[in-house]
């Protein structure tokens, strides 16, 4: 795995990964467009070396496919990483000489992706002086958007409450050289920090670095467990962390910048208009602001970001690793859970695929039940049930079911609750409805009169005899 993003830039230009844009491009509109054209037709990375208004070569799509994202996060599978974090599900207390022994390594590995601190590194070697939110290539992705807009940006704060220290992935719209907006949801643990507060949280923004944990700071964890811990299991070993300058925060040393400041609950700005991941443009809403208090860099920094819009963007492989990494998290809740999808015509909080393994009258609808009160799963406006024998990663197959095995009046649950505040089709800001279909096999106990038919499926041995055959058929295909 790489160590830093300039490592991680290497590899993928070694991998045919990579396009360098050397003519000079505008961060207004121009990055956005080209970057959409090749993400939509599954393009490589993109680095820009010539951004108007800006020194700094700007790194864009890096996470934008499948491949990259394995080799994001140095995995032969995503699903792989699924299973390491099972095997941390699964670890149990010891029993016998032999198993304390394996456990003792176990331990002894977990301890390594523990954060460390160092006098200092890389993202330090430039203090800029005074700070300049100006000298960064910040795009303007979309002809509405209500100014430019960093998009991949780690933001780190502490829980005013317990001094935990908390890393996520916030869009800050940039106003001038000092002062930005912080779009901290409703839902999300930085707005969480602001409520507790007394009215002010010290924060700091890394931009760039190694890909896992660039990814870490997007990841849905569990209240409580550090980010950066996340980032070490990923890496395979510990995040190095240094100490800001001008607040008591730390960040990894390998961060191609570093913004420090504050966000101050009484200064609220007016936010957006900002082309979102929905498809649509989230409308202006109130967000408190972020004031720069230092600012310092690699030498030579590259600006990484991305854009988000219409799936499938580069946001969408992001998601679809979360889900399948996160997958063994959420069955420890929801055990009878047999898997997940987030199909892109969700784009993430619209739709929910998943089986059960359904074992009583009601089961799918326990399901639902049970989502719907899940960290940001709770969200999801529309779930679809299906039995476990059903491919929920098959689209196709799901609709059959749910266009075949669905009555209205007996299969569908709707209920009332929190939804994303991006949810443009909720009544309110951020609380609608959400809806449930059961389309799994009915039976007699959940209301069933007729005989439920059987799916047509040819024999085994029908199937295999024509596989021996198919030579001899002279049947082209």
């Amino acid at each position: 795995m790489s160590g830093d993003l300039r490592q991680w830039i290497g590899q993928l230009r070694k991998a045919g990964q990579l396009a360098d844009v050397r003519v000079p491009v505008d961060p207004r509109l121009e990055v956005a467009e080209i970057t959409d054209r090749v993400s939509k037709s599954g393009g490589p990375a993109l680095l820009f070396h010539d951004v108007a208004g800006s020194d700094m070569p700007l790194l864009i799509n890096q996470f934008g496919s499948q491949r990259r994202m394995r080799m994001a996060l140095d995995a032969e599978s995503i699903d792989a990483l699924g299973a390491r974090v099972q095997e941390l599900v699964d670890l149990q207390p010891p029993q016998g000489i032999a198993a304390k022994v394996r456990a003792l390594g176990r331990l002894r590995e977990l301890a390594s992706f523990i954060p460390r601190t160092a006098g200092s590194g890389p993202c330090q070697e430039v203090w800029v002086d005074p700070p300049d939110l100006g000298l960064l290539p910040v795009l303007t992705c979309w002809p509405d958007d209500g100014g430019p807009f960093i998009t991949l940006p780690m933001v780190f704060s502490r829980d005013p409450r317990t001094g935990v220290r908390n890393c996520g992935m916030y869009r800050i719209q940039v106003l001038d050289g000092r002062t930005a907006i912080m779009h901290w949801q409703i839902h999300k643990d930085g707005a969480s920090h602001l409520r507790d507060s007394e009215g002010r949280v010290e924060v700091a923004v890394a931009i760039g670095g190694n890909p896992a944990t660039t990814y870490s700071a997007s990841a849905p964890l569990p209240p409580g467990v550090d980010e950066m811990a996340f980032a070490g299991f990923l890496r395979g070993r510990s995040v190095e962390m240094v100490r800001c300058r001008t607040v008591d925060l730390e960040v990894p040393a390998e961060s191609e910048v570093v913004l420090e400041g504050y966000v101050d609950a009484g200064d609220l700005r007016p936010e957006g208009p900002f082309g979102d991941h929905t498809g649509f443009y989230t409308p202006v809403d109130d967000y408190p602001t972020f004031h720069l208090t230092g600012m310092s860099t690699r030498r030579g920094a590259i600006y990484a970001t991305t854009i988000v819009g219409m799936p499938p963007m580069e946001d969408f492989f992001l998601g679809k690793a979360t889900e399948r990494i996160f997958l063994p998290l959420i069955r420890t809740t929801v055990p009878d859970l047999v898997d997940l999808n987030l199909p892109l015509e969700g784009v993430f909080h619209n739709c929910a695929l998943v089986s059960v393994d359904k074992r009583y009258p009601g089961h799918a609808k326990k399901l639902m039940n049970a989502m719907w009160g899940l960290g940001l799963l709770s969200l999801t406006r529309c779930i679809v049930v299906v039995d476990a024998d059903v491919d929920v990663q098959d689209v196709s197959a799901v609709a059959f079911r749910a266009f075949s095995n669905v009555d209205v009046g007996r299969d569908m649950l709707v209920t009332e609750g929190p939804v994303d505040a991006l949810d443009h089709a909720a009544p309110y800001f951020a609380y609608g409805a959400k809806v449930g279909f059961d389309a799994t096999r009915k039976w007699p106990s959940e209301g069933v009169v007729r005989p439920w038919p059987e799916e047509i499926v040819m024999s085994d041995d029908v199937r295999a005899l024509v596989d021996r055959r198919w030579a001899d058929y002279g049947i082209e295909p």
